[in-house]
Order: C-alpha cells, then structure tokens, then sequence
C-alpha cells in the first residue's frame, strides 16, 4: 500500500452522509465501512466500490463491543469517523430505545474500544490518531428569530434523537478529558443532497412530486432550518479531520436559513420547469399541512465562524446551485430510490 494513503475506519458508511463521505475520500484513502445495515442504511449506494482495493466492507453494530476490537485491531486505523447513529427525529419520538442504543450507548462502546487500541499505540502513531464525531446542531434546541448557535452554546435538546446525540457528544467530550483519547466533534445544521433516505424533508417532497402523492408540511411551514449542502459538509468533515485541534467542538452551517414552506415551493417551482405534472398546473397543488409534530422546534442556525477563521473551510455551493443537482440527482436515479420505496421502507 502507498504510504501516503491513510487508514480511515468509517461507522454507519451506508448512510446518507458516510456514503457521500466514502465517495469522496476513496480515491486517496483506504477506507473500512463499518456498518449495521439498519432501514436507512444502503449498500448500493458504494456498490461500485465493492471491488476497489481501498475500499473494504464489515457488517456490524457499533454497540458490539468485540466485534469493534476486533476490527480495528485488524484494520489499525489512522483515524476513526462516527456517522453511524438513529437520525430521523419522528422515528425518535415513536420509538426512543433505538436510539438510546445506537446513539448512546454505541458511541460509549466505540470509545471504549477506540482506547483500548488507542493505548497499545507506540508514540509516534498515537500522535497521528484521532477520533472525529460527526453530530447535530439540534443538540442546542431551538432559536428564535434572531441569532445562532456557536460551539459555545448551551445544549437544550428537544426531542429524543436530539438528547441522544448530545448525550453522546458529552461522552466523546469525557474521554477525551479523562482518558487523553483524541477526539473532535463536529455539528452540523441540515444536509441535503444525492443517497438521502426518503423520508427526509427535501427527498420526500421531490419523490412525492414525481409520484402526483400529497406534499405534508408540518404546523403552519415556519419552521427553519439551515441548510447544508451534503458535498460541502463532506468537505468540511475532512479539514476538520486534518487540521482540527485535538478536544475542540466546530459547527458547520450553510448559512442558508429557509422555512419548510420556502424549501417546498422551491422544489415545485423546479420540478414544474424540469418534469412538468400530468395531473396539475403545479405541484404547489399537491401541498398539504398536518399537524405539528411534538417538541418541534422552531428555528436552527449555525454560526461557522469558527471552522471558516481557524481552518480556512468554506462552503463551495449556494443553495440555488445545489438544490438543483439535488432534484437532477433524484430525477436522474429514479431506479435507487424507487427500490427503497418498494423494498424496505413503510
């Protein structure tokens, strides 16, 4: 193997953002994907890896203690990057126990594990390790109108997915404090782009559109959200993983604030040029809105300040350009997300 590639061991791969991760980062890495192969996760997404000599597959849980130890034992990565977590925050709020499991105390048993390789390192290549925990910004709970979040504000988590993340964020945060394991954590606002699972916001209205089915919209579609464009997160992820300092916390935004209303209309506005309805003389027509869902907050912003000034990242992509390769990318893979629909997902 080159001796310029470096070893990254990637949990939750499969997912949306680990699979756009992998796919950017194969080409000069040699990459394990770790990963338990849960309703949203998708081996096809890196199937064309499958036989790439930097790419190697392992099924499993993070929260299997052994089996983590005897990956990484095998595998001796340079750095490890947690994507895999329960994410969707409407499945959070039927069923927490998935979560507790995966985002808490499968993060712990990653730690864990992660020490104990971590300590049979000779010093050099302790120098080299480190551990980077991918996270949310719904860990800080709701704004109002005005300001943002930064890394130095208060966690106020709303819903159950959110609670399990910042639970996890505190344990990465205690090993890293009481045990000296390396580790960075990353938040960041809303990601959208190709291989997102369709139940998401931005996925789930361009199928719907394309399927002549009902747009939902929560509550009155107030609600905002940053926007991140999955490519500039990837990019984002990797800076912090090779210029990050060691313990710190840096939040990665888009600094493209809209509500769920403006997001909806978007896509019709798009879609009625580029696939015109059959059924319709929009697609705006096929909006509905349901009924709020618990604890939903109102308002998320991220300040990136931080990761702009002391890493010198920036997001490549306005939210204009991406949101139109994101409707291409759905229009043009219709084959990938109709076999979730049909197959795995109700």
């Amino acid at each position: 193997m080159d001796n310029n590639i470096k070893k990254i061991l990637i949990t939750g791969g499969c997912g949306f953002i680990g699979s756009n991760f992998i796919i950017d980062q194969i080409k000069n890495n040699h990459i394990l994907n770790f990963d338990k192969l849960t309703y949203a996760a998708n081996k096809a997404n890196l199937s064309k890896y499958s036989q790439n000599q930097n790419y190697h597959f392992v099924n499993g849980d993070i929260a299997d203690y052994n089996k983590l130890i005897e990956v990484i034992n095998n595998f001796k990565p340079e750095s490890i990057i947690n994507f895999a977590a329960e994410s969707h925050v409407d499945r959070s709020i039927d069923g927490p126990k998935d979560f507790i499991n995966t985002n808490i105390l499968g993060t712990y048993q990653l730690l864990e594990a992660s020490l104990k390789y971590y300590n049979t390192l000779k010093t050099d290549l302790k120098k080299k390790f480190k551990l980077l925990h991918i996270s949310t910004d719904e860990v800080y709970g709701s704004l109002g109108q005005n300001g943002t979040f930064n890394e130095k504000s208060p966690y106020n988590p709303s819903s159950p997915y959110s609670a399990s993340k910042a639970s996890s964020d505190c344990l990465v945060k205690a090993w890293n404090r009481t045990f000296g394991l390396p580790t960075l954590i990353t938040h960041c606002s809303n990601n959208y782009g190709p291989f997102q699972f369709p139940e998401k916001l931005i996925p789930l209205m361009i199928i719907n559109c394309l399927n002549n089915k009902e747009l939902p919209i929560y509550g009155n579609g107030k609600n905002i959200r940053d926007w991140l464009y999955v490519e500039d997160h990837c990019n984002a992820i990797n800076c912090v993983l090779q210029k990050g300092e060691i313990g710190e916390t840096y939040n990665i935004g888009g600094n493209n604030e809209h509500t769920n209303n403006e997001i909806v209309n978007t896509i019709c506005q798009i879609l009625d040029k580029k696939f015109p309805s059959k059924y319709a003389s929009s697609y705006k027509d096929l909006i509905v809105f349901v009924d709020d869902r618990p604890g939903h907050d109102f308002r998320y912003a991220i300040d990136s300040s931080k990761i702009r000034n002391e890493l010198n990242w920036k997001s490549k992509y306005t939210f204009e350009e991406a949101i139109q390769k994101t409707i291409d990318w759905y229009l043009n893979n219709k084959v990938w997300w109709e076999s979730i629909l049909n197959k795995k997902y109700s």
